[in-house]
């Protein structure tokens, strides 16, 4: 996983959570968890969105993961005896995943797979954890963003075997991941939700793609 310092201080500052706020937000439109009880956060920076996910969506469970053994650190003093044992911070790879397959009810992702070498992978792994019906809610970017003239040269990010929208539909439908409909999309971000089907495999229904809502992010 590749990112910099100044990433880092717009992923792990205070003006993130306003913005992590609002997607729960959205997301819980498409599908409110109530009732699930165990749901995973790939790449949870300073803790934050694992806090507002145990707000918003009330999960028994809360598991959240970082590569950075520094991040899980500073994650962890934001643990209180009011939420001491439904969330649990770890060190791993959100591109091999420790936890059992179908272990999880819903996966969360804040803009973390476009930073993994292996982002297709990481999908894979993200079907892999969660249970047939189970929920992965997603907000991305894509190249056209952050590989533009400017971001470019200011942000960190893997250059080889990138994904527009359309390769990214594809994976997910390609790990039995598939889209709901009305997810909000620009050719520089999506943010939406898929249900991890039974068969392990589908293609993105044709009604999803004509009913993704176009907006100017």
């Amino acid at each position: 996983m590749k990112t910099n310092w100044v990433e880092r201080l717009w992923i792990d500052g205070p003006w993130r959570t306003p913005f992590q706020i609002r997607e729960l937000n959205i997301f819980k439109r498409y599908h409110d968890l109530r009732g699930a009880s165990r749901v995973l956060e790939i790449g949870c920076g300073r803790g934050v969105g694992a806090l507002l996910i145990l707000k918003h969506f009330n999960p028994a469970h809360v598991e959240a993961v970082d590569i950075d053994p520094s991040m899980i650190r500073r994650a962890e003093r934001r643990i209180t005896p009011e939420i001491e044992g439904r969330i649990i911070f770890r060190v791993d790879d959100a591109q091999d995943l420790s936890f059992p397959t179908q272990s999880m009810d819903a996966v969360f992702n804040f803009g973390i797979i476009h930073h993994l070498e292996d982002w297709e992978r990481g999908i894979r792994e993200v079907s892999r954890v969660l249970v047939p019906g189970g929920f992965f809610y997603f907000e991305e970017i894509y190249p056209a963003l952050y590989a533009g003239p400017v971001f470019r040269h200011i942000l960190l990010h893997p250059k080889e075997n990138r994904f527009d929208g359309t390769q990214f539909r594809a994976a997910l439908a390609r790990a039995g991941l598939s889209i709901i409909d009305g997810y909000r999309e620009s050719k520089y971000t999506i943010l939406g939700a898929a249900i991890r089907t039974d068969d392990g495999a589908t293609e993105e229904r044709p009604i999803a793609a004509a009913r993704r809502v176009q907006t100017g992010r």
